[in-house]
């Protein structure tokens, strides 16, 4: 399928405000780094304690912020995860290793002192099967209710899995375990004595260390570079050496502006944007590549062509290509950017600059690169020969003319 079809646009003739953007960009993008003392990791990489809250009602960010904020120390985030109703992350820096678990203790109590009602009855919505059984095994007998320990940990189980599969982890009332199999309303007369009903569930928490995070920090720098220099290596091998520099250094450029918009925008890199940058590399370097392949078939067939314009013409050859694959990837993108989240914000921010970037830098990037370079061999191919022509004896010159 093909958008355009022999279309004559002078790429390399608009390069100059392309690469101008760049350097500015970059340069902006640095001096953020700079001056924000480099880039703003999440807690994956500084280490801090991640929690997933899902509430029964509209949650209160400002009182939950405000409450964490005054009894734990250092950057608190509480965020609304919008594709999910009544869901937040919570998020605490830690600076040192021992008090993670601790603050991790802590922000649960802080919600149940704040939501919980301060009941000790066994909150249903915070616990697992086998804290409900251990519970409500000596009620149910003194009830009257005839279960074996077997059937006690099944009715168990599928409270709880039922409280999170078809309550998003969190029930409102006792009564919603009507339709459970097994409960009985004299099963759920003995929870509703013995047990309780957090507004809010705690579905997940994350620890990370400092330690931790360092390591994975060092780690995915490394994965970035490996995987420039392995690039490197394949191109120098398929086309020439000159190909694979002018491919990696529209790579770096693209992931040197990327990491400076997180930085101007203030946004968190975690594991999710690295994730995001290994991508857009990878996506960077096919599009780049596509366009040198035909730039190496055209000089196959178009001997006699001067060295730009056959440039020109292998990126309007591509054109139709990168517009498709680049648009779809964009849009996709863009909407994953729009109404994923807050938990899919920064990976979805990292690939739609990514795109826009990876997209103009090949074209505007890598081919100008491999024309300087054209251009600087031929320059140093004339040079000797007029120096050779100066130096030959006039009697020689009149013999040539002739």
């Amino acid at each position: 399928m093909e958008i355009f079809k022999n279309t004559n646009f002078d790429f390399l003739g608009k390069k100059w405000p392309f690469i101008t953007a760049s350097l500015v960009l970059t340069a902006a993008g640095l001096a953020s780094l700079v001056l924000k003392g480099g880039p703003r990791y999440g807690i994956d990489f500084r280490g801090g304690a991640l929690m997933t809250v899902q509430f029964a009602m509209q949650p209160p960010i400002d009182k939950i912020r405000s409450l964490l904020s005054a009894k734990i120390p250092g950057e608190i985030s509480v965020v609304n995860v919008t594709s999910k109703p009544n869901q937040v992350l919570i998020g605490t820096e830690i600076q040192e290793e021992r008090t993670l678990n601790a603050n991790r203790q802590a922000i649960q109590q802080i919600l149940e002192s704040a939501f919980g009602g301060g009941s000790d009855k066994l909150d249903v919505n915070n616990v697992g099967a086998q804290a409900l059984a251990d519970r409500i095994r000596d009620p149910l007998q003194r009830a009257g209710v005839a279960i074996n320990e077997d059937q006690l940990q099944n009715l168990a189980k599928s409270i709880i899995d039922f409280k999170n599969t078809q309550r998003m982890g969190v029930l409102k009332s006792f009564d919603e375990l009507a339709g459970v199999p097994g409960v009985t309303p004299q099963i759920i007369s003995v929870l509703k004595q013995e047990c309780a009903l957090a507004p809010f569930s705690i579905l997940s928490a994350e620890v990370v260390g400092p330690k931790v995070g360092a390591e994975l920090r060092t780690k995915a720098i490394l994965a970035t570079l490996y995987a420039l220099g392995g690039m490197l290596v394949y191109i120098a091998f398929r086309f020439e050496w000159i190909y694979g520099v002018a491919a990696v250094i529209a790579v770096f450029h693209d992931t040197i502006i990327t990491i400076g918009l997180f930085s101007i925008f203030n946004k968190e890199i975690d594991l999710t944007v690295v994730a995001a940058l290994l991508t857009l590399v990878g996506y960077s370097m096919n599009d780049t590549i596509v366009v040198f392949d035909r730039i190496r078939e055209n000089l196959k067939i178009m001997r006699r062509e001067r060295f730009e314009p056959l440039i020109n013409i292998s990126i309007n050859q591509t054109l139709s290509r990168t517009i498709l694959t680049s648009g779809l990837t964009f849009l996709t993108a863009l909407s994953l950017f729009l109404f994923g989240g807050p938990v899919l914000n920064g990976f979805a921010f990292a690939l739609v600059v990514g795109i826009i970037v990876g997209t103009y830098s090949s074209i505007f990037i890598a081919s100008p690169i491999l024309v300087f370079w054209h251009d600087f061999r031929e320059k140093k191919k004339v040079a000797p020969a007029a120096v050779a022509a100066m130096k030959e004896p006039a009697g020689k010159k009149a013999v040539r003319t002739r």
